[in-house]
């Protein structure tokens, strides 16, 4: 069995039906084992014997509006895919506070950048810090800017098919999968 999280993009915790429960029965009604949420943010950890995670990822972006009535881009990763990223260490030396915001942006294919990282964006407080594979790590300077604005950035350069997660939030997931 291979260990995996589907990251779901635009959830929110006061829609009773994006509720972890809710989430996870219905990977649970897909046959997937071992299901169950992080957070209150669209995190779902879940074992499969599956490999195919686009096939997978269809399959769940079709249930939710089926079965809970909405509908969610989603974004399986392995938890080895997970531990490669962090093995990466993306942001050495940088630490996530109120000064500086750090995200892992994770994307549906490999992103085509046009600009070499790290990439500070000119005019404005944020930095591209890395990539590996469909995902892009980067930094917000919050003392003159806002993460928001950052999101709407990176959906401006890439398109909708995005979510983010802090890299706390990734520990706590690659914990949970241990």
């Amino acid at each position: 069995m291979v260990k995996y999280v589907a990251f779901l993009r635009g959830i929110g915790p006061s829609n009773p039906n994006m509720h972890g429960p809710k989430l996870c029965s219905v990977l649970e009604g897909l046959g997937y084992q071992n299901v169950r949420s992080l957070l209150s943010s669209g995190n779902v950890l879940f074992e499969s014997d599956r490999t195919d995670t686009p096939a997978m990822e269809a399959e769940l972006e079709a249930a939710w509006p089926k079965k809970l009535g909405f509908n969610s881009t989603t974004f399986i990763r392995s938890q080895a895919g997970l531990q490669r990223l962090e093995a990466k260490n993306p942001f050495k030396g940088l630490n996530h506070n109120q000064e500086s915001y750090l995200l892992v942006t994770f994307f549906k294919n490999k992103p085509s950048l046009h600009f070499e990282l790290p990439y500070q964006v000119p005019d404005k407080p944020y930095k591209l810090l890395g990539q590996l594979d469909k995902t892009v790590y980067g930094a917000v300077d919050m003392t003159t800017g806002k993460t928001p604005d950052y999101m709407t950035w990176l959906e401006r350069q890439f398109g909708k098919a995005i979510t983010s997660r802090t890299p706390l939030t990734i520990q706590r997931v690659i914990q949970k999968m241990q």
